[in-house]
C-alpha cells in the first residue's frame, strides 16, 4: 500500500506524518498549508465559503475531485471534519470506523446516554426540553460539532437567546433542539491517544489539551493545540477508562478520547474516531509515527515493540495561534512565521478569517515550562509580524 488520499479540513499533521513514513501522500485540504503541500505528492482545495461542515460538501464534487488525480489510490483516509465521510459508490477502500458506531459517538447527546449506560464518569447531559430542571452554569455545544469554537458557559437561561444569536452572526443554522447542555466542570483539559485492532488497545500518550489560550484566541473554550506528556496522577486511570471505551466501541486507528481533569478525578467528555489534533505533540514526544500505526491498525496488528505504557523521550507542545481581526497574509507575516518553530504554515495572500486559526507553534525541551516558554515568546513575534504592513 503505497498511495494514499487524506480528505479533511486542515490534513497537515496526517499528511507529514504519511509522508515520514513512506507514503505517496495526497490531499483534499481547506487550507493547503505550505509544510502540507511540500509532504504531498499533489492536493486539491477545499472550497469552504468559511463553513467549515463536511454536510455542506456535495459528494458528486467530492468524487469528481478524487477522480481528477488520476492516480489509483491504496486507500482513502476521512480526516479532520469528515470523520462520517461515506464514500460508497468509491472504487477506492475508504479506511473508516463502522458507521454506527461513529454516529455514537460523534452525536455529543447520544455519546453521553452510551456512557451513563456502561458506568464511565461524563457530565450529565441535557436536551433543550430538559434545560428547565438543570442546574446553572450548564456548557453549550453543537451535538455534532468540534474544535469547541462554540462553546459556551451558560449562567442562566436567558443567556440561551444571545448564544442563538452568536451562532446566525457565525452563519450557523442551528436549532435549540441541536444543542446539547452538560454541567459545567471545572478542571484540566486532557485526552489519552490510542491505537486500537478489533481484539487490542494501546496507550501512545497522556496529553494535555490548551483550550481558550487568551494569548492565542479571544474564543472562551477554543481548541489551542497540546503539551505532550501530560504528568497526573491520574494518567494510569485515563489510559485504563480509555481503552476499556475504545474496546467497547469497536473503533479502529488512531482514537483519542477526551477528558477534563476535575479535584474528583477523570470525567469522559468525547471520543475522536480519527487523527487528532494532538499528533504533532505525540510523534515528537515519543519518537512514534502515528500515520504507520494507524495503517497497521487497519490491517489487524499492534507493532508488539511498542512498550504496554507510554514512553516520553521529551516535552513537546503545539499551540495554535488564531487571527485576532481579519486578515490578509502578506510575505512579511509569512516571513514572520517561517523565523520560528511552526506548522500549518499560510501561504501569501490566504485570507484568515477572525478567530479562525493562522498558523501553529512548536516547541520541544526537557520540561513544560520550558516549551511553554519558548511557545509564548513565539507567538508574540509572529504577532509583532502580522500587525507591521
Amino acid at each position: 500500500m503505497r498511495n494514499v488520499l487524506v480528505i479533511g479540513f486542515s490534513t497537515r499533521n496526517v499528511v507529514c506524518s504519511g509522508c515520514r513514513a513512506g507514503y505517496n501522500m495526497y490531499a483534499i485540504d481547506a487550507f493547503c498549508d505550505q509544510d502540507m503541500l511540500r509532504c504531498a505528492s499533489s492536493a486539491k482545495k477545499l472550497e469552504t465559503q468559511g463553513r467549515f461542515n463536511s454536510n455542506c460538501v456535495e459528494p458528486a464534487m467530492l468524487s469528481e475531485m478524487i477522480e481528477s488525480f488520476g492516480v489509483d489510490f491504496d486507500a482513502i483516509i476521512p480526516a479532520s471534519g469528515f470523520e462520517t465521510l461515506e464514500l460508497p459508490e468509491s472504487r477506492f477502500p475508504v479506511l473508516h470506523n463502522d458507521p454506527s458506531a461513529m454516529k455514537q459517538v460523534s452525536d455529543k447527546s447520544r455519546f453521553a446516554k452510551l456512557l451513563g449506560t456502561i458506568g464511565l464518569p461524563h457530565p450529565r447531559t441535557y436536551s433543550y426540553r430538559e434545560i428547565q430542571d438543570a442546574r446553572f452554569p450548564l456548557m453549550v455545544k453543537p451535538a455534532c460539532a468540534g474544535g469547541g469554537i462554540f462553546n459556551r458557559v451558560l449562567y442562566d437561561l436567558e443567556e440561551l437567546d444571545n448564544y442563538m444569536l452568536s451562532l446566525e452572526d457565525a452563519q450557523i443554522s442551528l436549532k435549540k433542539e441541536e444543542l446539547v447542555f452538560q454541567d459545567y466542570l471545572s478542571g484540566t483539559p486532557a485526552s489519552v491517544s490510542v491505537i486500537s485492532t478489533q481484539d487490542r488497545t494501546r496507550t501512545v500518550a497522556v496529553n494535555e489539551q490548551l483550550i481558550g489560550v487568551p494569548w492565542l484566541t479571544g474564543l472562551p473554550f477554543a481548541y489551542c493545540g497540546n503539551v505532550t506528556p501530560f504528568i497526573t496522577p491520574y494518567a494510569n486511570q485515563m489510559e485504563n477508562i480509555a481503552e476499556e471505551l475504545i474496546y467497547l466501541l469497536g473503533l479502529i486507528g488512531s482514537i483519542g478520547v477526551d477528558f477534563i481533569v476535575t479535584d474528583n478525578g477523570p470525567v469522559v467528555i468525547e471520543v475522536n474516531a480519527r487523527f487528532q489534533g494532538s499528533m504533532d505533540t505525540v510523534e515528537l514526544a515519543t519518537g512514534s509515527n502515528i500515520f504507520q500505526e494507524h495503517m497497521q491498525a487497519f490491517e489487524g496488528s499492534i507493532d508488539q515493540e511498542k512498550a504496554r505504557k507510554p514512553v516520553y523521550r521529551q516535552y513537546a507542545a503545539r499551540a495554535v495561534m488564531y487571527a485576532d481581526q481579519r486578515r490578509v497574509v502578506t510575505e512579511h507575516a509569512v516571513a514572520g512565521i517561517l523565523a520560528k518553530r511552526t506548522a500549518d504554515v499560510p501561504n501569501r495572500g490566504d485570507i484568515v478569517g477572525e478567530n479562525e486559526p493562522i498558523t501553529s507553534v512548536i516547541s520541544t525541551g526537557s520540561t513544560r515550562k520550558k516549551v511553554m516558554g519558548e511557545i509564548e515568546q513565539s507567538v508574540m513575534f509572529i504577532r509583532g509580524h502580522l500587525n507591521l504592513h
